[in-house]
């Protein structure tokens, strides 16, 4: 990746919804140039989609928290098929430290909150868990 496809993925994460037209005006580039590039990045896996990104507004009806959880290292990959099929699960990483693994959940209410830390603590494998539920977001950078 060369600095012309930086450019071209920094464009894109700040309006991913911009017409390669208007990409290529913006980077003052040939509108086939862009395409080419867009193209090889896509069949590289560099880019792997093109998504919507939630305002404030949206979020505002959802509880987010962070689950650091501890479980048997001989049970993981049963584990996370597990939390494969919890909704409420949005993302899941692996980690260094005491904790095994970081989920991150999105839920309509406190309750349904409490009901998915119920499930994934009865995962079959799960030594403990430690919650922290997201007040408010000062900035996200994600993409």
């Amino acid at each position: 990746m060369d600095d012309t496809d930086k450019r071209l993925i920094h464009a894109l994460s700040a309006d991913a919804r911009a017409s390669v037209s208007t990409l290529a005006r913006r980077l003052g580039l040939a509108r086939t140039t862009v395409q080419a590039r867009l193209e090889k990045l896509e069949r590289s896996g560099v880019i792997a989609g093109y998504t919507v990104k939630l305002g404030e507004a949206a979020r505002l009806d959802r509880i987010k928290a962070t689950v650091l959880l501890q479980f048997d290292p001989r049970k993981g990959p049963l584990i996370l098929q597990r939390l494969k099929t919890i909704p409420a699960v949005e993302a899941v990483h692996t980690s260094s430290g005491r904790f095994d693994m970081i989920l991150q959940l999105a839920t309509r209410n406190t309750a349904q909150l409490d009901e998915t830390l119920d499930i994934i603590g009865a995962i079959d494998g799960v030594r403990s868990s430690e919650s922290l539920i997201h007040l408010s977001t000062k900035f996200d950078r994600s993409l």
